[in-house]
């Protein structure tokens, strides 16, 4: 969907009203961004990176929107990295070029679709195994193509990914062999120790965890194997990973929206922008507000959502329905009212929905489509 036609599908939902009041107007349940926070996170996360030295490689998993993927990368994004092939045909559809899959794309299957991306996306694989380098070799020469590849290192998180040092270079060294792929470098991901409270024993332990991943691509290099890319770094990183010697990019996703999971668990001290509207339906008693949003458009795997501007002493979700105990009798909010929520965990919210309202000052001024929703395979 359009700027143009997702707004002027609004403008008809809310009776023609697009300017200040444009928000209450909104049928609900409806996902907003604020378009100024959220450029703000984006202009920290480019500006952090700039400061470092190191690219900017963003993950799309957390928005999974081909217009908040284009920002990124005016704001000085080198490419965007995907978790999914399906994510990957999405955005080289809408001309988004310098793709790492994060991910081994695996089978007969994959590897044809893989195979079908227009040449100028230009996409990187993640490898692990000489199964699927073997496979992914033959296909692209049965395709015509130098295929860009690099290896997953296991830093530590323990789920993929070669071990470290040695075993990387045995990796590289039988890559080597297929002349349809070309070695770029090593990924990994430091997520084990994203949750560490204390910032000395974190900056401590995110070092020692990329070290690894450096070490593994200079082994690599005397093996004379080309590595111009270290790829590693998430959100839960963000404060430590870009400033790690010998990193070159870094795939920092979610802190664009910031959300309560990484608020309260990874210390991002970043404004958040991202929020479900909903209608309050009921209020049984002076205590209890039931809200028209539910699980179904709200993930609390990470985090529980957070209602603002209301002292909430409990939050609970069901399929359809948020229950929230006040911490002191009150009439307000009423029925009819809206209430907006903090998502607890943006990529487990987004791909939820269709659509993303953008407002800005509180009017709408896009509506972007999800346009990777679902596209799981």
């Amino acid at each position: 969907m359009s700027d143009a036609a997702g707004t002027q599908r609004l403008r008809s939902m809310a009776g023609g009203a697009m300017g200040g009041n444009a928000r209450s107007a909104l049928d609900t349940p409806a996902l907003l961004v604020d378009l100024d926070v959220m450029e703000a996170n984006i202009d920290h996360v480019a500006r952090a990176c700039r400061a470092a030295g190191v690219n900017w490689r963003p993950h799309v998993k957390s928005h999974k929107t081909v217009e908040i993927a284009r920002m990124q990368i005016a704001a000085g994004a080198i490419g965007v990295t995907c978790a999914k092939l399906g994510e990957v045909e999405v955005l080289a559809a809408a001309g988004i070029t310098d793709i790492l899959i994060a991910n081994q794309i695996v089978g007969e299957m994959k590897i044809r679709r893989l195979m079908a991306l227009p040449q100028e996306s230009d996409v990187i694989v993640s490898v692990d195994s000489r199964e699927n380098v073997a496979e992914l070799a033959a296909a692209a020469q049965k395709a015509g193509r130098r295929l860009r590849v690099v290896i997953e290192v296991n830093t530590g998180m323990n789920r993929a990914g070669v071990e470290p040092g040695a075993p990387a270079v045995a990796l590289a060294n039988f890559i080597a062999q297929h002349p349809s792929l070309r070695l770029v470098g090593v990924m990994g991901w430091e997520a084990h120790v994203t949750a560490i409270q204390d910032p000395t024993i974190k900056a401590e332990a995110v070092a020692d965890a990329i070290a690894l991943l450096t070490d593994s691509a200079e082994a690599c290099r005397r093996g004379g194997h080309d590595m111009s890319i270290v790829s590693c770094g998430g959100t839960g990183t963000l404060l430590y990973c870009v400033s790690q010697p010998g990193v070159t990019e870094v795939q920092v996703g979610g802190a664009i929206f910031n959300d309560e999971h990484y608020r309260t668990h990874y210390g991002i001290d970043l404004p958040c922008a991202l929020t479900v509207l909903a209608t309050v339906i009921s209020r049984p008693n002076p205590t209890r507000v039931i809200l028209d949003v539910g699980r179904k458009a709200m993930s609390t795997d990470m985090a529980l959502p957070r209602p603002l501007g209301l002292d909430a002493a409990a939050v609970k979700l069901s399929a359809e329905h948020a229950q929230i105990e006040l911490g002191a009798p009150s009439d307000t909010p009423r029925v009819g009212d809206k209430i907006e929520l903090v998502v607890g965990y943006s990529d487990t919210t987004i791909h939820l929905h269709e659509e993303i309202v953008a407002l800005r000052g509180g009017a709408v001024e896009a509506v972007w489509k999800v346009a990777g929703r679902g596209r799981i395979k």
